[in-house]
């Protein structure tokens, strides 16, 4: 037989049930190699590799950091059924015909994967690899990718557990104090899945002299780790905003949704690379740096089971007042709510700010040049 130089006409693996969305810990990963070919060939074996491993790859300044974990190994030689061998155990394929090499084999337990993942410096992937070989060299590959989602569930006395916390930050203008901007936050619970929506309770207070925008959005914090060094990366996922709020005023949060998008779990037990989420609520000031309050999250595969977030939180709310963050702040001045609406401010002292954001230049308001409506008057009576 002369040297063989064309490819098999298909070399595809098909997995058993393709509409799995992904596997776990013990499960089994089964399925078929099919092969095809244009021309008649013998072949010395097929070989199947389940493989899984963790990468980071990045350069820092000129040195190039990699680093490297395996979570999958896996291999064996697979057999045609009523298929004839020679006597050195190689086959003979021949045209015409479609070759099916069954596999089946179990992935390690629960505890010793990690969940699939695509980052900007890394990766965690599993994929099986077919190797056709021919007189003992590698002669045709190819790759099935398949999605591995270790269980988090958030009903764990951890993750349904309240998370709370506030934060202050002093104000100065050229070094002379210009009073405060604070935050108290609250929602229901850490743990919380794709769908689900994250009520926040929030208080927030002025009482320096710009006009504050509170916000709050959901953070993902990539971490890299390799030759020692680490590399972070955060990302902006979904955010809500919130009213402006002058001078010696407040603006509070009762039950403000943020639904939690689509996303990748939280990633656990790797070595070199970590995803965690995290609530953050921030109030931009002009002319200083945000007031930054983090809340940590958890992103979980098995959903909430008890009463839906919205309900948990405003009963929290309503049945532990005195334990609440926001209700335990001393008194404020009255919220945007509180005025008259008959009251107007003058637009040349206090702009509209609908389209402020983080690049507008600094934004100062006269407070001693607003008053507030006197009480209207009364007479005793007799």
């Amino acid at each position: 037989m002369g040297v063989l130089t064309k490819k098999p006409k298909t070399l595809e693996v098909k997995l058993s049930d393709p509409n799995k969305s992904a596997y776990s810990g013990g499960d089994k990963v089964a399925g078929r190699v099919v092969v095809e070919v244009a021309e008649a060939v013998r072949i010395s074996a097929v070989k199947l590799f389940g493989i899984g491993c963790a990468k980071v790859d990045y350069n820092k300044g000129q040195l190039r950091c990699r680093e490297e974990i395996e979570y999958l190994k896996y291999e064996e030689i697979l057999h045609l059924d009523h298929q004839p061998t020679d006597a050195d155990g190689s086959i003979t394929l021949r045209p015409g015909n479609k070759y099916e090499f069954m596999f089946g084999f179990e992935l390690p337990q629960a505890g010793c994967l990690v969940s699939s993942y695509v980052g900007k410096f890394g990766s965690v992937q599993y994929y099986v690899k077919a190797v056709i070989e021919k007189s003992g060299q590698s002669y045709a590959e190819c790759k099935r990718y398949f999605k591995v989602e270790e269980p988090i569930d958030v009903n764990t006395q951890d993750l349904i557990a309240p998370v709370a916390g506030a934060n202050q930050k002093n104000v100065t203008c050229m070094f002379i104090p210009d009073g405060s901007v604070s935050v108290a936050a609250h929602i229901g619970r850490k743990g919380y899945s794709e769908g689900e929506d994250i009520c926040i309770d929030a208080q927030f207070e002025n009482t320096c002299s710009r006009i504050i925008i509170p916000k709050a959005a959901i953070i993902a914090k990539h971490i890299y780790l390799a030759n020692g060094r680490t590399k972070v990366f955060h990302e902006k996922l979904v955010s809500v905003r919130g009213n402006h709020i002058i001078s010696g005023m407040r603006d509070v949060w009762q039950g403000r949704v943020l639904r939690v998008p689509k996303l990748k779990p939280t990633i656990l037990g790797c070595d070199i690379i970590h995803v965690d989420y995290s609530l953050r609520i921030s109030v931009h000031i002009p002319g200083s740096e945000k007031l930054i309050l983090e809340l940590p999250l958890v992103i979980g595969t098995i959903p909430y089971n008890g009463m839906n977030s919205r309900t948990s939180s405003m009963s929290s709310q309503d049945g532990s007042a005195s334990s609440s963050t926001c209700a335990s702040l001393p008194s404020s001045p009255p919220s945007y709510s509180e005025i008259s609406r008959d009251n107007h401010m003058d637009s040349s002292i206090i702009p509209l700010l609908d389209d402020y954001d983080e690049d507008d230049s600094p934004i100062f308001m006269h407070v001693s040049e607003y008053q507030l409506p006197p009480p209207p008057p009364y007479t005793e009576q007799n």
